[in-house]
């Protein structure tokens, strides 16, 4: 079997990559001749734990091919899933000029049947623009070829993407015919051996799955911070709270973790588009904007402490940060808290020094010059008044407590994550912040 995967992004070069590794024949596309040039080197434009090796490791064995030609890629190709970017437009809609332009590429190309599948994140009813982008085309060709479109939503955790796409918590998959099912049945089968369940719905539920899902996730983010919040006023420990609350399999205990907001290229960008959605049917997601509303001032909680420790003014304090990226084992830092936080840091006057394992590079796409940039984490310590924790990347959990005393110029921690033991701090002789707890009480 050989599929095509258009967009060689982190869900397209994922996706490609996992097929090719339980042996289907993979052509990966991308309009970007640079980083077709750098992939057909192994040279990979993001950081995924595993993602290189396996990509490596596929294209030596002749399975995982690259192209900046779409009618290379359908030379008898049975599948083409469209993995290319959805950004947000300002009115928070999804774009999705990228796909439908996938789409129309198709018809003009397509010499046979084809099923095409979005793989992008796309809002409900993308599927029949898809299909009468292609259909639209192939009329003015004057052929009639057959093709099915599906919707097939991707549920990646970034740091985690390989693992979650070999072993699934669940594979969707929306489809319109048995034709249709058969092949994506078929393409998924190594993946559901081992007992990981495949649900075929309608095309417009799978497209509505992807957005239900990140929105959940996110409501529950904004709702353990805005509660976190609330213990630092009343004086209860959201620590404590979490462990309650988590302990009831209703409410389990994943992303209960109070921190200072999400952010990435998943949770802001859907939950903006599903808002945007019900708008067009006249329907008001209430929840979901006060979700996007407490996520928004979330990012600003340890900026203000750190304003309210010096007094309203950081003018010429230097801040070191730790960790830029939205979470670890990502350098993605696409709508990360480290972004609004390192502006208002520089807008009030203080002179920043960031550290991150990995995102220093996409850092200084973002930052310039206006920051301080460093390669080892203790040395962005040296004569700085206090350090923030941004990203609870595992290095930073068990730190040198006795050098960090002796670099910073002011033993006190901003903990935007909560990693550290407060009353292990305090035996240090450091001052400590975090969230949800108030510790001068």
């Amino acid at each position: 079997m050989k599929i095509a995967i258009v967009g060689s992004g982190y869900v397209g070069l994922v996706t490609g990559t996992c097929f090719s590794e339980v042996g289907i024949d993979i052509v990966c596309v991308d309009i970007d001749q640079k980083k077709i040039e750098n992939l057909k080197k192994g040279i990979v434009p993001i950081f995924e734990p595993g993602l290189e090796e396996m990509l490596t490791r596929n294209m030596k064995k002749g399975r995982l091919n690259f192209s900046t030609s779409v009618a290379e890629a359908l030379e008898d190709c049975e599948a083409l899933f469209i993995a290319v970017g959805t950004p947000p437009d300002e009115d928070g809609s999804a774009d999705l000029k990228y796909v439908l332009a996938v789409a129309r590429d198709c018809g003009r190309l397509m010499t046979d049947y084809l099923l095409v599948v979005t793989k992008s994140t796309v809002p409900v009813g993308t599927a029949d623009k898809v299909k009468n982008a292609i259909q639209e085309e192939l009329n003015t060709r004057g052929v009639s070829i057959p093709f099915d479109v599906a919707s097939n939503p991707e549920f990646l955790k970034e740091g985690a993407a390989i693992e979650d796409f070999l072993k699934p918590d669940r594979i969707v998959i929306g489809v319109e015919s048995h034709r249709a099912e058969t092949l994506m049945r078929s393409l998924y089968k190594p993946f559901t051996l081992n007992g990981h369940p495949i649900i075929f719905m309608d095309i417009t539920s799978a497209e509505m799955t992807k957005y239900a899902a990140n929105s959940m996730l996110a409501t529950k983010i904004s709702f353990m911070n805005d509660i976190a919040n609330l213990c630092e006023i009343v004086g209860a420990d959201i620590n404590n709270v979490r462990k309650g609350i988590g302990s009831d399999s209703r409410i389990g205990s994943k992303f209960i973790y109070p921190g200072i907001g999400y952010g990435g290229s998943c949770f802001p960008k859907d939950v903006q588009a599903l808002i945007r959605t019900a708008g067009e049917f006249k329907y008001d997601l209430r929840v979901l904007k006060a979700v996007e509303a407490v996520n928004k001032d979330q990012k600003l909680v340890l900026f203000n402490k750190i304003i309210k420790y010096f007094n309203g003014d950081i003018k010429d304090k230097t801040i070191a940060l730790w960790g830029l990226s939205f979470k670890p084992q990502t350098d993605d830092m696409r709508e990360a808290p480290a972004l609004v936080i390192v502006k208002k840091l520089l807008e009030a006057g203080a002179k920043v020094n960031v550290y991150d394992p990995v995102a220093l590079k996409e850092a200084k796409h973002h930052f310039g010059d206006t920051v301080s940039y460093f390669n080892d984490q203790y040395e962005t310590l040296i004569d700085a008044d206090c350090l923030a924790l941004i990203t609870e990347w595992p290095e930073f959990r068990f730190p040198n407590f006795k050098i960090m005393k002796k670099l910073l110029s002011n033993a006190v921690i901003f903990d935007g994550r909560n990693i550290y033991d407060r009353e292990e701090i305090k035996q240090q002789d450091f001052q400590y912040f975090c969230i949800g707890i108030d510790t001068a009480r």
